[in-house]
């Protein structure tokens, strides 16, 4: 099925293996994983997550034969969501987003692709959730994480310039803040004062800014610990270059700190009567 374009959200294409099964989804942006989404999903398939959630891949428009429908199958994947337009990671979380919203989940949680992450942890989002946390960061720089031959340049990215000026932003303490691996609660997403599908998410400017706006608007939020292994040998597995991925995140996290992508409707200048 094919959903046109609307307001905030990508056109895509949707492949619906199975209905909904749980009351909570994961979402995978990936983009031309290769093997990595299938060593992933074999991961999720050996520690039975399609137990507690419904696995739910949303491709960027992958070329190079990862989402083939029998592997997706047989690695019980319940849906593949195809964006068709602009924009990268934010886009396509927006199109889970939308779709996951509107197939009516209690949550979403959401982790990268590309095998760095304990998806086997995704039980323990869930029990978050069931708790009434609305965000749930996962870390490997907590008590119970496990940060695995992190590059030395992100390591210190991470810890001395990101997680602080979130922190900040959000006025409570998270120490892994570009970590995708995350959940959110459907209450959350819905909140009018939150409105995650907009147009101005395009690359990774949604995850800067739903790790701040949860705690901002009285949300309860909670960091849980998770395992992220980088390969001990050959090249990382990132989308972020060096230099212009990593300036286009500073400026993300700027423009987060002072507001820029809160939503504009709910700037309101009030009367005090005197």
């Amino acid at each position: 099925m094919v959903y046109d374009r609307q307001a905030g959200v990508p056109r895509f294409e949707c492949m619906e293996y199975e209905s909904k099964t749980k009351e909570y989804v994961v979402l995978i942006p990936i983009i031309n994983e290769g093997d990595r989404i299938h060593k992933e999903l074999f991961r999720a398939l050996k520690y039975n997550v399609s137990d507690y959630a419904d696995i739910v891949i949303c491709d960027g428009g992958s070329t190079d034969g990862c989402t083939d429908e029998r592997k997706l199958r047989k690695l019980k994947v319940n849906t593949l969501l195809v964006k068709d337009d602009i924009g990268k990671q934010s886009a396509q979380l927006r199109m889970g987003i939308w779709w996951a919203l509107e197939r009516g989940y209690r949550g979403i949680i959401t982790i990268d692709g590309n095998n760095k992450d304990s998806i086997e942890d995704i039980p323990f989002f869930i029990e978050k959730l069931e708790e009434g946390y609305d965000f749930i960061q996962g870390s490997r720089f907590i008590k119970g994480g496990k940060a695995i031959n992190t590059p030395l340049i992100r390591y210190l990215s991470v810890r001395l310039i990101h997680a602080p000026v979130i922190s900040i932003t959000a006025r409570q303490k998270f120490t892994d803040t570009t970590n995708a691996y995350r959940a959110y609660s459907a209450r959350y997403l819905s909140d009018k004062r939150v409105q995650p599908l907009r147009d101005i998410f395009m690359t990774y400017e949604l995850l800067a800014y739903l790790s701040v706006r949860a705690t901002q608007l009285g949300y309860k939020a909670c960091e849980i610990p998770v395992t992220r292994a980088y390969p001990r040998k050959g090249k990382t597995p990132t989308k972020i270059s060096f230099f212009k991925g990593n300036s286009e995140l500073l400026k993300i996290l700027l423009k987060n700190m002072f507001g820029a992508y809160n939503p504009k409707s709910m700037i309101r200048f009030t009367d005090s009567g005197n």
